[in-house]
C-alpha cells in the first residue's frame, strides 16, 4: 500500500494542487496531511483523495477546517492521529513540540512516526521506528516536498514539487 505524506502548506495553491496531482497519479491508498494548512481554502484542493489530516500550529480557524474536510468527504483528526495499516502502527503529530516528536519516536509502541513543523525533509530510524518529515508543501525559501510510504517495503521515496 503507498501512503502520500505531506505538511505544511501554509495556502501555496499551485504546489497543493501539484502534490494532489502527484498522489492521484501513484493512487495512493491514503494521504496524511501532518497540518499548518493555514487558511481553509485549501482543503478542497485535496477533494477526490482518501485524505486525512491534523492541526498545525498556524491552523487558525479549526471550526471552518473542519467543515472544509467534511465537505470533501474528509477526516480531520484533532493534534494526533494513529493508525494502522499493512499491521503497521502510525502516529501522526505535527511536531510542534520537539521533545514530543522524539518520545513517539522512541517509546516503540509505533512503526511509523509522521511529523512535519520544521520544513525539513527527514527520515530516520530509531530502532524499529521510522521517522518521517516530508518537508514543506509551500517550500517557503527551498524545495517544495512530499513523500510516498510503501507498507510493503518500509521504503521512502521524497517528491520534489517544484
Amino acid at each position: 500500500m503507498l501512503i502520500g505524506i505531506c505538511s505544511d502548506s501554509h495556502d501555496h495553491v499551485e504546489h497543493i494542487e501539484r502534490a494532489a496531482s502527484y498522489f492521484k497519479e501513484r493512487e495512493v491508498a491514503r494521504v496524511i496531511h501532518a497540518g499548518d494548512y493555514c487558511s481553509p481554502f485549501t482543503i478542497p484542493l485535496f477533494e477526490g483523495l482518501p485524505f486525512h489530516g491534523i492541526f498545525g500550529n498556524n491552523d487558525g480557524d479549526k471550526y471552518l477546517l473542519m467543515k472544509k474536510f467534511e465537505e470533501i468527504g474528509a477526516e480531520l483528526h484533532g493534534d494526533f492521529y494513529r493508525f494502522e495499516a499493512d499491521k503497521l502502527k502510525f502516529a501522526v503529530y505535527h511536531g510542534t513540540h520537539p521533545e514530543i516528536t522524539e518520545s513517539l519516536e522512541l517509546c516503540g509502541k509505533y512503526d511509523v512516526v509522521i511529523s512535519g513543523h520544521t520544513h525539513e525533509p527527514k527520515l530516520d530510524t530509531f530502532e524499529n521506528t521510522i521517522s518521517i518529515n516530508p518537508g514543506s508543501i509551500n517550500g517557503f525559501d527551498s524545495d517544495a516536498m512530499v513523500a510516498l510510504f510503501n507498507t510493503q517495503t518500509r521504503q521512502v521515496q521524497f517528491k520534489e514539487l517544484n
